[in-house]
């Protein structure tokens, strides 16, 4: 009797409570509506009413116990269990950035609250594939508890393979253009004498010729910065080579003198901008310390080798055909620049030879006004001045000297390869020291030995100096005590 009565209240209590209303909705993102249209489907199969609230505490005995296993309970146990408390939204805790933006298993993403339409149980164990939505080089699943910071591909050994020898064949173009630069540094002394005579002029004129070449190399050094930042790693290089080359071609018919001198000043501009972008890039490659020694004793090995040849024309009479050498060696060094680098900026070069890039400036301040106020660049760009000036004039006026001074035939061009010789042997032998000791350190031993050398050899040229203009004579030894001769 007891249950008949419980039962038409109960039935009474449906007819009049209407439509089941939506029970406080389990809100932890967004998308509510489908959390409550799937529950209110389930009421309306019979699941519950919140009539069921009304029912004593006597009649409640004789309703079954609530499962305990289901992961969404009926409303009215809900209720039964607890009493009615207000609509409420939780948040479940931050998900990790890389879930964040890609965990919709059954829902989707929203900051982070997760807004879901069946259970979801969060276990260390279970994965959740987000291949579909993840990028091709991560990982196909992601297991939660794991640390997946890093995103870095797993390359195999055929990728490395292909990388390194990317990475090597763009050294080996900058390596050969650094060749081409020193071939053109050496070219010029054994020459000079051979220049002097077919064009009648002394030493004040032919000397412009240096002058232009450095002007030219000035220039492309305070243009490299604008042209770097408009058209490219790539394109520098060839525009670069273009110039050179065009320079070889104004010299090898060995026209007027002018000519030969806008000619160097030209040379000059495209082996400055090639110098600025090899060194920039190798700079950013790892192991730099190393590939710098080899890149500039591949310059060494350019003005060691061109004097060999030089030496041979400077006896001919179109003396001036060894630039035509130099300019069948400047197509294939543009050619070559082309076709490894394809004219592209050195980021997408690094990435190629899969190595990052170099962080982007994001300043807006004119680059000049950076690299210009920096005064490490002044003491070097002092330093570079003074060095390149002595190494290359030096070089280049030794031919003179010798053939002039010191009674040399035309095999004296030789002197100037074994000047540049020793350039590159030490270059690529005393690598190990310069690291053992350390660079700053080093550069001053070698200052010193350069002028202690400098010296001794001021102190022997000074001695045939003046015997031959003064007629002074040593009484002895290599540093005697001067005496005029009567």
């Amino acid at each position: 009797m007891a249950s008949h009565t419980t039962t038409d209240t109960v039935a009474g209590s449906q007819k009049q409570s209407g439509p089941p209303t939506s029970i406080p909705q389990i809100r932890i993102g967004d998308n509510e509506s489908a959390v409550s249209s799937s529950i209110d489907l389930s009421l309306s199969k019979g699941i519950g009413t919140e009539s069921a609230l009304e029912v004593d505490s006597a009649d409640q005995a004789v309703l079954p116990p609530p499962p305990t296993s289901e992961r969404i309970r009926r409303r009215s146990e809900l209720h039964r269990s607890k009493p009615a408390i207000e609509s409420e939204a939780f948040e479940l805790p931050v998900l990790p950035e890389h879930i964040k933006a890609h965990s919709d298993v059954h829902g989707r993403a929203t900051g982070s609250v997760f807004t879901t339409q069946a259970p979801v149980v969060w276990a260390p164990s279970e994965d959740i594939e987000l291949a579909s939505r993840l990028p091709s080089t991560t990982a196909s699943s992601v297991r939660i508890g794991e640390d997946t910071s890093s995103t870095a591909p797993v390359l195999s050994p055929a990728e490395r393979a292909r990388n390194k020898f990317r990475s090597r064949l763009h050294f080996a173009a900058l390596a050969f253009s650094m060749f081409l630069e020193g071939w053109n540094d050496g070219s010029t002394g054994p020459l000079l004498p051979t220049i002097q005579r077919s064009y009648n002029i002394g030493f004040a004129i032919v000397s412009l010729l240096f002058v232009f070449n450095c002007l030219g190399f000035i220039s492309g050094a305070m243009a490299n910065v604008y042209l770097d930042e408009r058209v490219g790693f790539g394109k520098v290089l060839v525009i670069g080579s273009i110039f050179q080359l065009a320079a070889y071609a104004m010299l090898g018919p060995g026209g007027p003198f002018p000519i030969m001198c806008a000619a160097f000043g030209l040379a000059g501009f495209g082996i400055s901008l090639q110098n600025a972008q090899a060194n920039g890039f190798v700079g950013s490659l790892k192991g730099a310390q190393t590939k710098f020694g080899l890149l500039h004793g591949s310059y060494g090995l350019g003005a060691f080798v061109a004097p060999l040849v030089a030496t041979h024309f400077a006896t001919t009479r179109h003396w001036s055909f060894h630039y035509l050498i130099s300019a069948a060696i400047g197509v294939f060094n543009t050619a070559m620049l082309w076709f490894v680098f394809r004219l592209r900026k050195q980021d997408d070069v690094l990435a190629e030879a899969g190595q990052a890039a170099v962080e982007a400036d994001s300043t807006r301040e004119s680059k000049y006004r950076q690299i210009l106020g920096i005064k490490t660049v002044h003491f070097l760009s002092i330093f570079a001045l003074i060095y390149v000036g002595v190494e290359v004039t030096l070089g280049g006026w030794i031919v003179t000297f010798v053939q002039q001074k010191r009674d040399g035939g035309a095999s004296a061009g030789y002197i100037s390869s074994g000047f540049f010789g020793g350039l590159m042997l030490g270059r690529l032998t005393l690598m190990w020291l310069n690291q053992k000791i350390g660079e700053r350190r080093i550069m001053f031993i070698y200052a010193l030995l350069a002028i202690q050398y400098i010296f001794l050899f001021f102190r022997i040229s000074l001695h045939y100096m003046l015997t031959f203009f003064v007629g002074w004579k040593s009484q002895s030894g290599l540093f005697p005590r001067w005496s005029k001769t009567p």
